[in-house]
């Protein structure tokens, strides 16, 4: 079989999310202290290998449902390493594996500077295994959440690359992880500050870059692929700006970081939307997002939880508004664009669904690991870094000074 112009496409797009993960290991790395650097890259790095594995091994399988097939996820054993599955389909496996490593790589930025590698890997596997695999089943693998529209009469849920299956999934998930790893020692405005710029946005340039094919990688004619790539310039453009406007409002200092959040809130939000609005409506979007996602990321303080890198406020708030705006905003379905309110309800389902079921299974698989490995690394190692203790690595070698000998005579 040779071919076609969408599989070139859909191989591509697998090739532009799969430097995503990198990149956010480069976000995430430039937004903690300089002594955890190597850490914090190494948890994007390692939920690579580690959910790439399980991807091959079972997830793929778990992913959807086979005719006649039900229950809670699609069987682990029905194309268990990919034995039968057909070589036509492995395109859209690899597609599907890139998707799931950054889902999971996410997660991480909420447990900065106090978590230790191995707590992480097991909890990586074990998140992927129990809910982001059944997840993407239901909402893209013929599950309940893929088959709620129809089975209340109202529009089909909305979700093209991952408002719920990522965002939401990963915020929630996040949440869960930081409450129960607690708070890094010393935590309050301002006690942790980012110790390089220029990381953030590299990574925040590869993940707009990879975005692309995030929301377009299946995208199979002109004019849509067009809409999707407008909107994902659109959405991230207009949070940047409503991300300043916030900051200026508030009396603080635009900077980089703010700049490079706001892009990352528009692009969370218009994940699911991409295909399904106007233009001028991802603009807005974007612009709702951005600002919503620079208020959000106060919450912490004010409620008392440690989410290092702001997962939640970012990933979970903008993925919850992108997700519920099209209720709005949808072509033909949207409550002001021609609809009614059957698609914002069937939205909130699942929105409200993905949301409570992540953070429920998260916090128990947390609160499991915790009693297996303890979660946290010591309290020495975490004052003095966790880089050289726990790794044997630094991001930065500083050489000595060369000593130049005197001049003789």
């Amino acid at each position: 079989m040779e071919l076609t112009p969408s599989d070139v496409w859909t191989l591509t797009s697998a090739a532009l999310v799969l430097i995503m993960t990198p990149g956010l290991a480069l976000f995430y790395g430039g937004l903690v202290r300089v002594r955890s650097v190597v850490n914090m890259m190494l948890f994007s790095v390692s939920a690579m290998g580690v959910v790439g594995v399980l991807w091959i091994l079972f997830g793929y399988s778990m992913n959807y449902f086979a005719e006649g097939e039900g229950g809670f996820a699609g069987s682990p054993f029905k194309d268990f390493g990919l034995i039968s599955t057909d070589p036509a389909s492995y395109i859209g496996v690899g597609f599907g594996a890139v998707f799931a490593m950054i889902t999971t790589a996410l997660i991480s930025g909420a447990i900065a500077d106090r978590v230790g590698l191995g707590s992480w890997v097991l909890f990586s596997g074990v998140w992927a295994t129990l809910v982001y695999f059944p997840v993407a089943a239901w909402v893209w693998g013929g599950g309940w959440i893929q088959n709620l529209g129809s089975t209340l009469g109202l529009p089909d849920v909305i979700d093209l690359a991952g408002g719920t299956v990522i965002h939401i999934n990963a915020g929630a998930a996040a949440l869960a992880l930081a409450l129960v790893a607690g708070k890094r020692i010393g935590f309050g405005k301002g006690s942790h500050q980012p110790h390089s710029i220029p990381l953030v946005t590299i990574g925040a340039a590869l993940l707009w870059f990879g975005w692309i094919g995030f929301n377009g990688g299946l995208a199979t004619e002109t004019g849509e692929a067009g809409l999707i790539l407008v909107n994902t310039l659109a959405a991230p453009a207009a949070g940047i700006v409503g991300w300043i406007l916030v900051d200026v409002m508030r009396g603080k200092k635009p900077g980089v970081i703010g700049a490079a959040s706001g892009a990352v809130g528009g692009l969370v939000a218009i994940t699911p939307a991409a295909a399904s609005l106007a233009p001028v409506w991802a603009l807005l979007l974007g612009l709702i997002a951005g600002m919503a996602c620079a208020v959000a990321i106060e919450w912490k303080y004010r409620l008392g939880y440690d989410d290092s890198l702001d997962v939640v406020g970012l990933h979970l708030v903008a993925g919850v508004i992108g997700s519920l705006y099209l209720g709005f905003f949808a072509f033909s379905d949207g409550l002001f664009t021609g609809g009614d309110a059957g698609l914002l309800l069937v939205q909130a389902i699942s929105v409200v669904s993905v949301m409570v079921y992540s953070f429920v299974v998260s916090l128990v698989i947390a609160l499991g690991v915790k009693l297996v490995t303890g979660l946290r690394v010591p309290q020495q190692v975490e004052e003095a870094g966790i880089d050289f203790a726990a790794h044997g690595e630094e991001a930065y070698a500083y050489a000595a000074p060369e000593v130049v000998p005197a001049p003789t005579r």
